[in-house]
């Protein structure tokens, strides 16, 4: 895999031409940004910038301008390649707040070890009404101690309207979850995005988030995507590098709360 050529069809496909993420989002250009505009249950984006030294205070002031007045918060999602290379510093200047850096991962899925196996005990539940929605969102809550309302109204709102376009799965240890996770199928392109895998505490270690990557994996390939691309924390790149993904660059939502 040459991870320059798939970074820039990664840029080209889900970025500079992304595609809305969920009913009732749009996407729009305005000069040299791309962003989504959605309600208050959707995420509200800056997907992609081509900007330089003299044009970027100017863009970041116009979307600030934009979002505060529809009165949202929105998040600029700053790659590590992005120009002017020093645009996460004019971001904070301008009162976003970095959240947690990530690492862009990307896996051919005809090249990736797929093997991995749900532990003794635990099975998968796939992801289709309202009670499987709610308990992927307590799962949620549980393993990244974070609110998941904004994914529960997202999840249930895609599955209704675009059931094609998402795969979500709970782990179950009898009947109890404690796992769960998703995959963003985007037509027309050749990416799955793999989304929101997280484990509860006390059940981390035993290869469950492995296996759920496999199963999402297996997936895409039967439906004909050639990529696994992946936003992936400090402890999940680890995994997902032992199952063949590679890191093209970094990834870091800036967060501006009017």
């Amino acid at each position: 895999m040459d991870l320059a050529t798939v970074l820039a069809l990664h840029d080209r496909d889900l970025r500079e031409g992304a595609r809305p993420d969920g009913p009732g989002a749009r996407v729009e250009r305005t000069g040299g940004v791309v962003r989504q505009v959605a309600d208050e249950h959707g995420w509200n984006v800056v997907l992609w910038s081509d900007l330089d030294e003299t044009d970027a205070d100017a863009a970041i002031a116009e979307q600030i301008a934009y979002f505060t007045g529809l009165g949202r918060d929105f998040e600029w999602k700053l790659y590590g390649h992005d120009l002017p290379t020093d645009l996460g510093q004019r971001l904070t200047a301008a009162g976003f707040t970095p959240e947690p850096q990530e690492t862009l991962m990307v896996g051919e899925i005809t090249e990736l070890t797929l093997d991995a196996q749900l532990p003794d005990g635990i099975r998968l539940l796939p992801v289709t009404d309202r009670a499987a929605v709610d308990l992927v969102a307590d799962v949620h809550e549980k393993a990244f101690g974070t609110d998941s309302t904004r994914l529960r109204a997202h999840l249930l709102a895609q599955l209704a309207a675009h059931p094609d376009t998402v795969v979500a799965v709970l782990a179950l240890a009898g009947d109890e979850p404690v796992s769960a996770a998703r995959m963003e199928l985007v037509p027309g392109t050749r990416f799955a995005g793999l989304w929101g895998g997280g484990t509860v505490e006390e059940w981390r270690g035993r290869g469950i988030y492995r296996a759920l990557v496999a199963h999402r994996a297996r997936i895409a390939a039967d439906r004909g995507y050639r990529y696994l691309q992946v936003d992936a924390s400090d402890q999940s790149r680890p995994i997902l590098e032992r199952l063949g993904l590679a890191a093209l660059t970094t990834t870091t939502p800036y967060v501006y709360e009017p």
